[in-house]
């Protein structure tokens, strides 16, 4: 296995890094202060969640541009004001948290955070910013454009990964095929598979390895999915199923 020269603080832990996606879904409580206690109580250091802005401008952690599919409430986000947003629970129980009051909930845990909506871009660079938490976060996008600005606008301080056109250009290149890569980006974090065409695979691997990136699969939640990738020498797994993760690494003696 290729080892990878630490680029970042945020990537500062042993190889491979667990993530708990959005707290750990897989009973419904996705991105609450209670799925990311239970991943802490797990042992688990990274959480990966996602945000958006209200009306208002506060940064709101939720992966869905709507309230309609997990919560009791409806609308758009984005048009609607934070005191609205409050109100709604997920799974009818859970309030939707402020990415800010994670952060003082979890002051050791590092944030992996997929930038939903261009307007959140900018809230977002400000809190981190502001609470000084360069060495604990990773932003990422699909957007490739979003996630550059958002390097731009911070500078090398800020850890980021691919959006989906890197992702690409990192695929070509493990084909020897020439494509354009964004300079500055400290993983590739990408699905083990899309539209059913393999995207992680041994070169692949390889080839990021070769440009100093680290390698983060999501969602994985099959234990023999998890164990081929490992086997291929993946940095990262992010997972519903933080139970199994544990488990498999456990058994690997892979879980620092």
């Amino acid at each position: 296995m290729t080892h990878v020269r630490l680029r970042h603080p945020y990537l500062d832990h042993p190889a491979p890094i667990p993530f708990a996606h959005r707290g750990g879904a897989a009973d419904g409580l996705e991105n609450t202060v209670a799925a990311f206690r239970r991943a802490a109580q797990a042992g688990y250091r990274y959480f990966e969640t996602d945000v958006h802005a209200t009306l208002d401008g506060k940064l709101v952690a939720f992966h869905d541009p709507t309230l309609d599919r997990v919560t009791d409430g409806q609308g758009r986000i984005a048009d609607l004001p934070w005191s609205r947003v409050r109100e709604a629970r997920v799974a009818g129980t859970e309030p939707l948290p402020l990415f800010e009051e994670l952060l003082e909930e979890f002051p050791e845990a590092r944030w992996n955070i997929d930038i939903k909506s261009e307007s959140a871009l900018h809230p977002l660079v400000n809190l981190i910013a502001r609470a000084g938490l360069w060495d604990r976060v990773c932003v990422g996008s699909f957007s490739e454009s979003r996630v550059a600005r958002a390097q731009r606008i911070a500078g090398p301080r800020l850890a980021t990964s691919y959006g989906m056109r890197g992702v690409v250009g990192l695929r070509l290149r493990s084909y020897a095929i020439p494509a354009a890569l964004r300079v500055g980006a400290v993983a590739a974090q990408v699905p083990e598979a899309q539209a059913g065409i393999r995207v992680v695979d041994r070169r692949f691997v390889r080839t990021a390895h070769e440009r100093g990136l680290q390698v983060h699969v999501w969602t994985v939640n099959e234990p023999e999915r998890m164990e081929a990738l490992l086997d291929l020498g993946v940095d990262g797994i992010m997972t519903d199923r933080i139970d199994i993760l544990r488990t498999v690494l456990d058994r690997r003696g892979a879980w620092a």
